[in-house]
């Protein structure tokens, strides 16, 4: 392992605003809901006790009355997404013009992998929205270099307790809550029971560790000729850390101390022997099995979707909202592909991600926060806050923040479990139960401004080194802990 000086970000306060892995903290207890019982049978109990008058709250915030405009950058729906988050993402503009009828809202929607650097931009040239959602990952690296406001909760009518307490903590830099949780995703492992049947798995049962991952895959992809796990290793793509790092963590691995209880990211961790036998896993199912797509070096989950569907996938990670996209998907084929897909849809099997060798289990807290920027940094200098905070009050309610997490994610406000909505997606969103369950095994990437860097551009990195062969898997990793080094030493 490879530890670090207290470069400057270390020197900047990132200590004293580290991330804790557990949702179970002591301030959980002020909330409208009780993490200590968390379970599908404790979310099932507390859905539809409660109802709420959204437009009423925020007319408190910003009176519906008011005017002015409005400037707001989002990540936008993108193609792997189901249709029913587009129908809500609809619903969400229209219902916000109808509530406010003088505020001029002036929407853009960006891709996961385009947001942030386009958001980079404009800051650099003072053209930024006013307000923006940005996924976790992003909101300190801007909180840290100055470019947002001030902003928690009680600005827009709500408690700092009614949102994840670990969720909180990705929108506080040096003290400072400068944001807002719009939602909070965990994702769970999907297999194909007939493929696992077919190559001599059993086919209820998902595969226990990341060692079985490697060896079913190798199996379905030796007896049937098809795509045993769904690798995912594109640079500059969400979906590569968000499908790698419960593997690595998993293996005991990380990059820093982010899987402990009270991290302090002292310590440069992804050259320790466990996260390089998480690495040689992926080594093993992509240069030494060849199990796994081929394409997976430019792959994203949206990739995955189709080869599933089609029946040449047999395991992969993503939301409950997979389900929902291959309904969508079969809607458009045709003939006997779409009994083909009908037969790989009733075979689609929802698990708990699998554990490291040590019985660790991981997945990513991930999901997004939205924020205001501060008036320099925007197009015309000027920013409407009652505009900005009327729009944020409505997404980040009960109402919206289950509905625009409808199908693929959770809702960042925990009232939202409460409401009418989250009963009715609990009957009819098959697997919702899995991935919820999924939440206390929840870790989020380090709050740091060089997260993005790390996770996007340095971890892809190792992988497709190790992958490509450009190094071996112990080159690749010493590689990369020494690249995370030089930028938290203020390199890079």
């Amino acid at each position: 392992m490879t530890r670090i000086s207290l470069g400057r970000a270390v020197l900047r306060g990132t200590v004293s605003t580290a991330l804790m892995v557990s949702l179970m903290s002591a301030s959980a207890l002020a909330a409208p809901v009780d993490l200590s019982k968390w379970s599908p049978e404790y979310v099932r109990s507390i859905a539809g006790t409660q109802d709420f008058d959204t437009a009423g709250d925020c007319g408190k915030v910003t009176p519906l009355d008011y005017k002015g405009r409005l400037t707001f950058w989002y990540q936008g729906v993108f193609e792997g997404d189901p249709d029913l988050l587009r129908q809500y993402y609809k619903e969400f503009f229209e219902t916000f013009r109808k509530t406010y009828p003088n505020i001029q809202l002036e929407e853009q929607a960006l891709t996961y992998n385009d947001l942030l650097d386009k958001f980079r931009t404009a800051l650099l040239g003072n053209a930024a929205p006013m307000a923006v959602r940005l996924q976790i990952l992003g909101g300190t690296e801007f909180a840290a270099k100055g470019y947002l406001e001030p902003l928690k909760p009680e600005d827009v009518g709500y408690s700092t307790e009614d949102f994840w307490p670990g969720a909180m903590k990705a929108v506080t830099w040096e003290g400072t809550t400068y944001g807002i949780p719009t939602n909070n995703e965990t994702m769970a492992f999907i297999w194909n029971a007939d493929i696992f049947k077919r190559a001599g798995l059993d086919p209820d049962k998902a595969p226990a560790t990341w060692d079985d991952v490697v060896k079913y895959s190798k199996q379905i992809h030796d007896k049937l000729g098809v795509a045993g796990y769904g690798l995912v290793a594109r640079k500059n793509a969400g979906n590569t850390p968000y499908r790698f790092m419960p593997q690595l963590w998993a293996y005991g691995g990380g990059v820093f101390d982010e899987a402990t209880a009270n991290p302090t990211y002292k310590e440069v961790q992804l050259d320790s022997p466990q996260s390089k036998a998480a690495l040689q896993a992926s080594y093993d199912m992509y240069v030494r099995d060849k199990s796994v797509p081929v394409s997976a070096l430019t792959n994203q989950q949206a990739d995955n979707q189709p080869l599933f569907l089609a029946g040449q996938l047999g395991m992969m990670i993503s939301h409950p909202s997979d389900y929902n996209v291959m309904l969508d998907l079969q809607k458009k084929t045709t003939g006997s592909d779409k009994d083909k897909a009908q037969t790989v849809i009733d075979n689609m099997r929802y698990g708990l991600i699998p554990t490291g060798p040590d019985g660790k289990r991981a997945v990513v807290f991930g999901g997004s926060n939205i924020h205001i920027l501060k008036p320099e940094y925007v197009e015309g200098g000027k920013v409407d806050e009652p505009a900005a905070k009327a729009i944020i009050c409505m997404w980040t309610s009960p109402e919206w923040s289950l509905k625009m997490a409808y199908a693929g994610s959770n809702p960042g406000n925990l009232n939202g479990f409460k409401t009418k909505w989250m009963k009715e997606r609990l009957d009819s969103i098959k697997f919702l139960d899995v991935t919820t369950s999924m939440l206390p095994y929840g870790i989020p990437f380090p709050a740091l401004p060089q997260s993005p860097e790390i996770m996007n551009i340095i971890i892809p990195d190792m992988l497709q080194n190790a992958l490509t062969g450009a190094m071996s898997v112990d080159q690749a990793a010493d590689d990369a802990a020494n690249k995370v080094k030089a930028l938290m030493d203020g390199g890079l």
